[in-house]
Order: structure tokens, then C-alpha cells, then sequence
């Protein structure tokens, strides 16, 4: 595990500690992504609410609102409940293009007791910018996440 995700991982779970509010964590949690992790451009959450993802905590441009269930790379995600690593979102099927610049994403969803609560959403603007220790070291923190909900 390199630096970055070890300081990451502990640094989450400092903050997490004694607090359970759902916005307050995930407002944090936002917020250590977009400080540590080098080279991405939006860092944030969509929260599920009838039957569609909303926008939650972030950090970067402004962005989407709401995402149907099924659609872009968040949707998709939330609908299979399973990681998507994206190199190149412009080849993407049905790809939302919130901010057009950016290359690359990774999207996690969030599932506690099998219920979905959202998903986390990661953008770079650097074309396979996420890769497979990405991936894991994510979802690593994610369910740190999860189970302070």
C-alpha cells in the first residue's frame, strides 16, 4: 500500500471515530480524497433516493444533480452494485458528462446490509488515470465508511 492510502485510510478513520451523522462523514471523506489522491478533478458521493442518485458531499466543480438509475457510469454502477474503473469515459455507453473534460473514473457503490445508500464517483482528467490498487484501496475505504453509517 503506498503512502498516500495508508495516510488516507488512517486519517479516515480519525475523523470517523465517535461521529455517525451520514453527510458529516461523507462531507470528510470527500474532502481526504480530494486532498490526497494526486491527479483527480471531482471527488464525492450520489446518494440513492427514489429510485434515482442524488448529489451528496463533494469537492470540485459543480456537478449533476440527479442520475437515473442505470445511466452513466454512477448509475450503472449503483444499478449492478460493482466497482467500475473507466479509462476513457468518452468511450463509455450513455456516459453523463458532467464537467466534459474530464478522461477517467471510478465509481464504487455504497452497500450496507444489502441496501444501496449511493455510490462514491471519482473523476480524473487524465485518460486511465484509476488503476487496480485504486480499485481495492477504494473500496478498502469505502467500507470503512460504510460502517460508521
Amino acid at each position: 500500500m503506498n503512502n498516500e492510502y495508508e495516510t488516507l485510510l488512517t486519517s479516515l478513520r480519525g475523523l470517523l471515530m465517535d461521529e455517525h451523522d451520514e453527510i458529516a462523514n461523507m462531507a470528510n471523506a470527500a474532502a481526504l480524497l480530494y486532498q490526497y489522491l494526486p491527479d483527480i478533478s471531482w471527488a464525492g458521493f450520489y446518494l440513492y433516493k427514489h429510485d434515482e442518485l442524488v448529489l451528496g458531499p463533494f469537492q470540485g466543480k459543480v456537478a449533476c444533480m440527479h442520475i437515473p438509475m442505470g445511466k452513466g457510469v454512477c448509475g450503472t454502477a449503483a444499478v449492478k452494485r460493482k466497482i467500475l474503473r473507466v479509462d476513457d469515459v468518452h468511450q463509455f455507453s450513455g456516459h453523463i458528462a458532467c464537467d466534459s473534460a474530464s478522461n477517467s473514473e471510478i465509481v464504487i457503490p455504497l452497500v450496507k446490509e444489502n441496501t444501496l445508500l449511493g455510490v462514491l464517483d471519482i473523476d480524473s482528467y487524465s485518460p486511465s488515470r484509476f488503476t487496480q490498487e485504486d480499485e481495492d484501496m477504494l473500496n478498502q475505504f469505502s467500507n470503512i465508511l460504510i460502517s460508521s453509517l
